[in-house]
């Protein structure tokens, strides 16, 4: 029987990535966060997991050296996002030079971190040439890969771009994840029992409307942004599709209803890919700010999958060499 996997993960968010990590065998030995709602989610969910609530670049790994299997986490994206300046480096919110100090403190078998699309950007390749060399020599094999969360089952494009590396000893056997063959759900069909959960007569007809892949949430930040779908580019692709982007609603349509409906944090939520029963706590504006800054959790579970079955592998080899070795001594 395989041991169990462990992880520890910074900026962690509203566990977009923790849950997909967790559901791909991972147990989380700590989950790092500054902001106090997201933390607050976290607890809210998942009781026992331990929560710190600090600045990662005031955080330390060195106590879980020799303890962890996977070091992993989503930076701020805002550095590298095409909504913003793209400051890169320049931006006091770029986390990503915290993660090869990290890696160093606890020394883990595996290390993937998740950004926006935008860090593929050619305007960042000495950056991500600087965070790659960083890692190699601290012994590890590392590439980026841009991915659609589409291609996982999530009802949204969502291009984000992930960086997995692996102490040589794994990574001759991690592969990465392949796209599922069946088409992603529509938000019609992901958001149709929340949009008539209150009797909404209008719902059979808005699904119809709606069955489209979503445009990509967006979650704006604690400097920009408040409980709306985005720039005016993104409030009009999800008009198209029937649903008002300009501001969040409380609760679902009601019976009466005319117009374009809104979307409620849960149902922003659920276009992330967050399990049903996983409660956004906050008010309106810090709740829809997790889950537009989230990583999908079927994403990160492929990925998890993929790291978890290459350390796994690895090991099952080693203990069978071993083996092998000791029939020959007898």
């Amino acid at each position: 029987m395989a041991r169990i996997l462990t992880s520890l993960e910074i900026c962690a968010g509203a566990g977009g990535q923790a849950i997909g990590l967790e559901q791909a065998g991972f147990e989380h030995l700590a989950l790092v966060e500054i902001d106090e709602h997201a933390c607050n989610t976290l607890r809210a969910n998942r009781p026992s997991w331990n929560v710190v609530p600090e600045d990662l670049r005031n955080f330390s790994a060195k106590t879980f050296k020799g303890k962890i299997d996977l070091l992993a986490g989503g930076p701020p994206c805002q550095p590298f996002s095409t909504g913003g300046n793209q400051l890169g480096a320049l931006d006091d919110r770029d986390l990503l030079p915290e993660v090869p100090r990290l890696a160093k403190e606890c020394s883990p078998n595996a290390i993937m971190i998740e950004n926006v699309a935008g860090l593929m950007a050619a305007g960042f390749s000495e950056y991500r040439e600087a965070f790659t060399d960083a890692i190699k020599r601290l012994g590890y094999e590392g590439e980026w890969r841009l991915f659609n969360a589409s291609d996982f089952g999530v009802p949204q494009l969502r291009p984000r771009v992930v960086f997995v590396a692996l102490k040589k000893k794994y990574a001759k056997f991690f592969q990465w994840p392949i796209p599922i063959e069946l088409p992603a759900p529509t938000v019609g069909e992901v958001l149709y029992e929340q949009m008539a959960s209150r009797g909404w007569v209008g719902a059979d007809d808005w699904k119809k409307k709606a069955n489209v892949i979503a445009p990509t949430l967006v979650g704006g930040s604690k400097k920009h942004g408040g409980p709306d779908l985005g720039p005016t580019r993104a409030k009009r692709a999800w008009e198209a599709i029937g649903v008002n982007g300009h501001t969040l609603a409380d609760e679902p349509p009601s019976p009466d209803f005319v117009g374009l409906p809104r979307l409620t944090v849960k149902m922003a939520a659920l276009i992330q890919g967050f399990p049903p029963d996983w409660d956004i706590t906050g008010k309106k504006t810090n709740a829809y700010r997790q889950v537009g800054n989230a990583f999908p959790p079927p994403v990160a579970n492929a990925v998890g999958v993929a790291i978890a079955m290459a350390i796994q592998t690895a090991e099952a080899r080693d203990k069978k060499n071993e083996k092998s070795k000791e029939g020959a001594r007898c």
